[in-house]
């Protein structure tokens, strides 16, 4: 079996990304005929052959944002019933992707990181001297 590296060509790289910035799937463009596997397309992007790494992250992050303009035109389509739940199924299959795939944007949570570490400085030293008396009685130690 060849290497799939073998496969690349700059052409099809191309059209793999121009396809990828529409908004396809890299699923549906590996079945067309003449394309690599969904396999060797990641390969290319995973060992940046030929500079394809960021070219492809980029590719997809402007196929996401495609998405995320999609939901508005498919919403303000809707005008009955019918249509409106047919939408609905669409667009929540848009925002659940994009809510996966770039949670920074898209998520439905704010994460906060935090180290738990404060400034000792700026405790007054009775408070943080009752505060340690306190933690000390509760690890049942004894003050020294």
């Amino acid at each position: 079996m060849a290497p799939k590296h073998r496969l690349y060509t700059p052409e099809i790289a191309e059209e793999i990304l121009e396809r990828l910035e529409d908004g396809e799937g890299l699923a549906t463009i590996c079945r067309l005929e003449g394309m690599p596997s969904e396999g060797a397309v990641r390969y290319w992007a995973q060992t940046d052959h030929d500079g394809f790494a960021a070219r492809y992250a980029q590719a997809r992050a402007r196929g996401l944002e495609k998405h995320s303009d999609e939901i508005i035109a498919i919403a303000d389509t809707a005008r009955d019933t019918d249509s409106a739940s047919a939408a609905r199924v669409r667009i929540d299959a848009r925002k659940w992707i994009l809510s996966k795939l770039m949670p920074k944007q898209y998520g439905d949570r704010v994460a906060l990181d935090h180290s738990g570490e404060i400034a000792m400085a700026e405790i007054p030293d009775d408070k943080l001297d009752s505060r340690v008396k306190a933690l000390i009685g509760q690890a049942g130690g004894s003050e020294s």
